[in-house]
């Protein structure tokens, strides 16, 4: 059982790793797109190419669909994370370079933290709210330190917040899901729901496709097939063996691999002052994440869970179906 335990950790851990380094490779991405596309329309052909792949994937495998317990937390991870969190990033990413945008919005483990934390039941770390005062400290600096570049820092970093805040919301939301359906089958329809949510851009999409050129569109689909179709795979499959403050705190190495990738293939580094405030962010959720402290227990109703939460010492013993 102890071998078993262990390949199955280090499977979660594999799968977390490639999630790690794609969804790195997408804010790359979605700055080189973002020369020809507009957010929401980058969005919803991100997220049209994702469906597809998926859901040849799942006839492939024979998914089916999800049990209906598990369609609340699929439609709201798909709205909330496939749908406004890719518009937010997108748009936010059209004012902020992207290695600024990574580091703020990797305050969403710490907004992870705190969600699951009180809404399933996985601890309420006492160094929170320090954590989160330390991170919006950050962001104010990343935000003054953009201030005189002709852009507008402020709006684009508050949209790197709203990404962050979506993303948390959306992992939380997806955790319960995994209890009733396989990691394929969350990602697959909460994609296609985002891909709903975002249909009134359409017409955007049709028009810039257009005019657009090869290398955007191919980053496009890139972004649909691989960060998306392929990362939120192995996310949904590591998570549904792991609590989702965890999972969230794997996700640190993302702002550095997205400085390296974006030096190598963009030329974009961040300023001195800029790269201190995303380092202050980060600073912020290790502060969050630190253990050993006392936890908080919030009542025993959750309005995700129900009156039976997820308990942190068995979230890892979850296997997805």
């Amino acid at each position: 059982m102890d071998q078993e335990e262990s390949a199955a950790g280090r499977l979660a851990m594999a799968a977390a790793g490639v999630t790690v380094v794609l969804w790195a490779s997408a804010f790359v991405s979605i700055r080189s797109a973002g020369e020809d596309y507009s957010p929401g329309a980058l969005a919803l052909g991100r997220l049209l190419s994702g469906t597809v792949t998926l859901a040849v994937i799942c006839l492939v495998r024979r998914a089916g669909w999800p049990p209906r317990a598990a369609w609340p937390g699929i439609a709201a991870s798909g709205v909330l994370w496939f749908g406004l969190y890719m518009v937010a990033l997108n748009w936010g990413e059209q004012q902020v370079d992207a290695g600024t945008a990574a580091m703020v919005v990797n305050v969403g483990p710490l907004l992870i933290a705190l969600l699951g934390g009180w809404l399933l039941k996985e601890g309420f770390p006492r160094g929170l709210l320090a954590g989160m005062a330390v991170s919006f400290a950050g962001a104010v600096v990343v935000g003054f330190s953009m201030s005189g570049e002709g852009r507008s820092p402020v709006l684009g970093v508050l949209l790197c917040l709203v990404a962050a805040v979506t993303y948390a919301a959306g992992v939380v939301s997806q955790k319960p899901a995994l209890r009733h359906a396989s990691a394929l089958q969350v990602t697959t329809f909460g994609c296609a729901i985002g891909a709903l949510a975002c249909l009134p851009f359409a017409g955007q999409l049709a028009g810039e496709a257009a005019g657009a050129s090869t290398a955007a569109t191919l980053n496009m689909i890139y972004l649909g097939v691989f960060p998306t179709a392929l990362a939120f795979t192995t996310w949904a499959y590591a998570l549904a063996r792991t609590s989702a403050g965890r999972m969230g705190a794997t996700t640190y190495a993302v702002p550095a691999l997205v400085v390296v990738m974006s030096w190598a293939a963009l030329g974009e580094v961040p300023g001195a002052l800029t790269l201190a405030g995303g380092l202050l962010c980060l600073a912020g959720v290790a502060v969050s994440r630190r253990r050993g402290r006392p936890k908080v227990k919030f009542s025993d109703e959750s309005p995700i869970t129900g009156p039976t939460p997820l308990e942190p010492g068995r979230a890892g013993e979850e296997a997805v179906r």
